[in-house]
């Protein structure tokens, strides 16, 4: 099973590097059910593999010229703030379980990793549906307002779950403020690693970190980026994005049934 694991860092990768998006939706449910960690460790050290891979695979945008530095500015800085909120007030004060009443459990592990499942099964139907609509590129109040309501959401869910947020960021940055896919993936990448590893530092009091595990994780996960970020200058990553969507479709019902069916039954 840890060598699936590992296999699994080099797809985290891939698929970062192909569509923009989608390393927390991988990370997190390897490092619970693979590795067997609680839902804090998880999400934790996910924000670390995702947040260091984007950082890496964000370099060669750069170089080419598709991070828009003012739009990520505007993007991310509601995010930081979001992330800290989660991460320093939310998470440490959740209690050990949300729910113990008239015989329903919910522990936090679990009520984590169903809000998680969620998101999935929202990013799944995001990626399965047509693309989305682009709008000319016109700077108003509106937008801006938009932009940095979404960049404060996308920071609270980063925090909370671990999530990068590239199937949030990618449609808002397409949509909001007019950019074509490969920017939006490009400055996406670039977001998610400033809100991940900000998200990872802000964790570090409260949770164990095996170091030589998560950087050799990490190493791996490294690797496919750059495989995915060579592959995208020949496929395209929206051709890919539906095919990804059923597989995150399915993992979201999985770890659901699993969380609040198959557990109780163990």
């Amino acid at each position: 099973m840890h060598i699936l694991g590992y296999l699994m860092a080099v797809v985290i990768g891939l698929v970062m590097g192909l569509i923009g998006g989608g390393g927390s939706i991988l990370s997190v449910p390897v490092f619970a059910y693979i590795f067997s960690m609680d839902a804090v460790s998880a999400t934790t050290l996910s924000l670390f593999v995702v947040g260091f891979t984007s950082a890496v695979g964000s370099v060669g945008f750069i170089r080419q010229g598709q991070v828009n530095f003012t739009t990520a500015f505007r993007f991310g800085v509601p995010s930081i703030l979001g992330i800290l909120f989660s991460r320093r007030v939310v998470v440490p004060h959740l209690p050990d379980y949300i729910l113990n009443r008239y015989g329903l459990v919910v522990s936090k592990d679990m009520f984590i990793l169903v809000i998680f499942a969620a998101l999935m099964l929202f990013s799944a139907i995001r990626m399965i549906q047509k693309k989305e609509r682009i709008r000319p590129q016109v700077q108003n109040v509106s937008s801006d307002t938009l932009l940095i309501s979404q960049g404060l959401l996308v920071g609270i869910i980063t925090g909370f779950i671990g999530a990068g947020g590239g199937f949030l960021i990618v449609p808002a940055l397409v949509m909001l403020v007019g950019m074509r896919m490969k920017q939006a993936v490009a400055t996406s990448l670039f977001i998610i690693a400033i809100n991940s590893l900000i998200g990872f530092v802000s964790s570090l009091d409260s949770v164990a970190v095996d170091w030589v595990f998560l950087l050799s994780f990490t190493a791996l996960s490294v690797v496919g980026i750059l495989l995915g970020v060579r592959m995208a200058r020949k496929i395209e990553g929206r051709k890919l994005k539906p095919i990804f969507g059923w597989f995150v479709l399915v993992m979201g019902i999985w770890i659901i049934i699993k969380e609040l069916f198959l557990n109780s039954l163990l």
